[in-house]
């Protein structure tokens, strides 16, 4: 099944739900009580730090995996709570206690990298619904995510997007224009227990409102690689036992993937590394690289077994965002600005993606222009981008420039509309 298209054609099922909304500027609160923030200001944490969504955040720049994974096993030694996501161009830091800024950015100064705060985003996915239990118990069973501290849901391995929940009695029957697409091991999607599927792949399901997600099982990736599932991405997701063990995986992947060239992603977790391809790199086609990607998994896996970490295939999971469109092209370029996202290289494929690939992928597909019904109603799922508070009114005024509708504000929130009324809420960091 490739995975940007095989699924994506979705039949017009019966148009379904109502909705809700509590006014689209309200404080949706923080999601992740283990990682928040209590510091009032980045004089209090440093230069290099933002707050985003609730957490203490710091990007740093680093010209390879191997440099980057160098800081991530300082950082490993400072506290077991820390989120470190491993990338080709640099590392993101997730602080679970401030007291720790100044200890990472030392050892980021030491290493020759430095910070770049303006890259920091975090985007989250926000439900409107007059049936917030039964919304919330729907889409737990199809992430497997934990509940939020604002009523939401959020991932416990702090990966894919936060779902905020917000009660709303405003009536929108129609089909939305956006939907979610996750991709799960076989037995964890049988295990999910949504009941039939529906539409031509016979993945689709709808929570109580209508709100669809393609739900999708994933499989083994080759006979070679056991260890890992094919979840649009190629991943594996190895526990640990010492924090050894997590530096040592952490260096050992920086060094195979930098070897072969390949822009791997490693995000490690307490007791946890997961080994990423990002969406289809797997394939040749949008890697574009002299290598084959299976022998690279292999490698990986030897080495992950060699120092004693074990693979759990539950966890691996896949999750982007669908937007349908009248006019892709226009919709398309609004979110590219307002995200900062970059198009996929292959020819034919809608989907866009965080350059540092830490926020879902986006993709588009084309609705019937004739539908201005259902163009007209709101949908009852929006994005919610937060970014840190020097940057919030630059990313405002990128994203109106790029063809965005401001609706309404708060002080620290502005409600955007896109050239065909999808909504993005930009939340200023605290």
């Amino acid at each position: 099944m490739n995975s940007t298209h095989a699924h994506s054609r979705r039949t017009p099922d019966a148009e379904r739900a109502t909705d809700k909304h509590d006014g689209p500027c309200r404080r949706s609160g923080t999601s992740r009580r283990d990682m928040r923030s209590t510091v009032p200001g980045m004089a209090e944490i440093g230069t290099d730090w933002r707050v985003v969504d609730g957490v203490t955040t710091a990007w740093f720049d680093a010209p390879s995996l191997i440099e980057g994974a160098a800081l991530a096993g300082r950082i490993l030694g400072l506290s077991a709570g820390i989120v470190v996501d491993l990338r080709a161009t640099g590392v993101r830091v997730r602080l679970d206690s401030d007291e720790h800024a100044e200890a990472v950015s030392v050892a980021a100064r030491e290493l020759g990298l430095a910070a770049n705060p303006a890259v920091l985003q975090q985007l989250s996915v926000v439900f409107d619904t007059a049936n917030p239990s039964d919304v919330r118990r729907f889409w737990q069973r199809v992430f497997d995510y934990a509940p939020g501290d604002d009523g939401g849901l959020v991932d416990p391995l702090r990966r894919d997007p936060a779902i905020r929940i917000w009660r709303s009695t405003e009536p929108r029957p129609l089909r939305n224009r956006i939907h979610l697409d996750v991709v799960r091991p076989a037995a964890a999607v049988e295990e999910a227990s949504l009941g039939e599927a529906s539409g031509p792949y016979g993945v689709c399901h709808a929570d109580p409102d209508g709100n669809e997600v393609d739900l999708v099982p994933g499989g083994a990736l080759g006979e070679r690689t056991s260890d890992w599932q094919a979840v649009f991405s190629a991943m594996a997701c190895y526990r640990v036992t010492l924090p050894a063990q997590q530096r040592d995986l952490a260096t050992a992947a920086a060094a195979l993937a930098d070897d072969a060239g390949f822009p791997l992603l490693v995000d490690l977790r307490p007791g946890l590394v997961i080994i990423d391809s990002g969406k289809d790199q797997a394939e040749d086609d949008a890697h574009g690289l002299a290598l084959d990607f299976t022998d690279l998994a292999e490698n990986l896996q030897t080495a992950a077994r060699e120092l004693g970490a074990t693979a759990d295939p539950a966890l691996p999971r896949f999750a982007q965002l669908f937007l349908d469109a009248a006019d892709v092209d226009a919709v398309r370029a609004f979110w590219v600005a307002a995200l900062g996202y970059t198009h996929d290289r292959r020819a034919g494929v809608s989907d866009i993606h965080d350059p540092r690939r830490l926020n879902p992928v986006l993709v588009f597909q084309e609705l019937d222009a004739s539908d201005t019904e259902r163009r007209r109603q709101r949908n009852r799922i929006h994005f919610e981008l937060a970014v840190p508070s020097d940057i919030a009114q630059a990313r405002l005024a990128t994203t109106i420039a790029a063809g965005g509708r401001l609706l309404d504000e708060s002080d620290d929130r502005w409600r955007v509309a896109d050239p065909e009324g999808n909504e993005l809420v930009i939340v200023r960091g605290k």
